[in-house]
């Protein structure tokens, strides 16, 4: 394995190791509870939900099996995990190799992620895609 494969695999421990830090957090303190986190200061300053909004009251319900609450919560989440644990399986066993993503990969993504902002925060919905 070579040096570039090895940061990237240790980079990619590191990431899942903060993400199930974060999850054993959310999952023990139960964010659902006020007091417990603070809250969005994109909220707490436009009265909007940002696309992050729910993740970690989402991340308790996973982690409690109820997966219709954790969409409730934030359905990108859940929708955008299973993709984030083939990502990360890649890395941790070398196999994704050192590439850099082409501009209108991250021009989608980014797309995605201002589309799901605005939508969850349309009363065309009902406030059903809000945190």
């Amino acid at each position: 394995m070579n040096s570039l494969r090895r940061r990237s695999a240790l980079e990619a421990w590191l990431g899942g190791g903060l993400l199930a830090a974060v999850t054993l957090a959310a999952a023990l303190l139960d964010p659902t509870r006020p007091g417990r986190f603070p809250t969005c200061p994109f909220r707490g300053l436009t009265g909007f939900d940002c696309p992050g909004c729910g993740t970690l009251r989402a991340l308790y319900e996973l982690t409690h099996g109820h997966l219709v609450a954790a969409v409730d919560y934030n359905a990108f989440l859940v929708a955008f995990l299973p993709f984030a644990v083939v990502v990360w399986l890649r890395a941790i066993t070398g196999r994704s190799g050192p590439r850099v993503l082409p501009v209108w990969c991250a021009r989608a993504v980014l797309a995605v992620v201002v589309g799901w902002a605005v939508m969850r925060n349309l009363p065309v919905f009902g406030g059903a895609l809000a945190a």
